[in-house]
């Protein structure tokens, strides 16, 4: 029983290991061309140490709670051990593959409405307040007519990150 256990408990120091230097059995081979992509999935550090620690836990509650032998344990704890580094593997990968909301950019601006909050004189910059991703975000705004503060403008063009080119909303 004290093998499994310090199976076991070995899988469960490397999973730990492998949060935290994620990534060095791909490191350490780097180059070598017929385990490209291989350690990234099924042989990756957490799907073995998963399987391991599975293994050995397994086997060890399989000895002392039945009366089976070592070999039926071991061979109980593989198949748990194998069905725990299946879903490791499964679970990895759907991480990885989640995808998240785009971040809004400048460009997104675009042919949005805000306000002015300094007013901005004909080809000065001024200050205007508008809307990107939900949040209030203010921009140096630039325009070809004189605008009031107070005014709703359109955006027409970003002219950086940070500056927007506008033009007052006549209704």
């Amino acid at each position: 029983m004290t093998w499994f256990l310090v199976a076991g408990v070995a899988g469960l120091a490397v999973l730990a290991l492998s949060l935290v230097v994620d990534g060095l059995l791909e490191g350490l081979f780097d180059g070598v061309s017929f385990l490209d992509g291989l350690l990234d999935g099924l042989f990756s550090l957490p799907v073995l140490a998963g399987t391991v620690s599975m293994l050995g836990f397994t086997g060890a509650l399989t000895l002392a709670t039945t009366g089976l032998g070592t070999g039926a344990a071991a061979g109980i704890g593989l198949a748990a051990g194998l069905v725990a580094g299946w879903l490791t593997w499964r679970l990895t990968r759907a991480l990885m593959s989640g995808t998240t909301a785009a971040t809004p950019r400048g460009a997104d601006l675009v042919g949005t409405s805000g306000a002015v909050v300094t007013a901005i004189p004909a080809e000065g910059f001024g200050e205007v307040l508008l809307s990107l991703g939900g949040q209030p975000v203010k921009y140096a705004a630039r325009s070809t007519v004189a605008v009031p503060r107070g005014a709703e403008v359109w955006v027409e063009e970003t002219l950086s990150a940070t500056a927007v080119r506008v033009r007052l909303v006549e209704r």
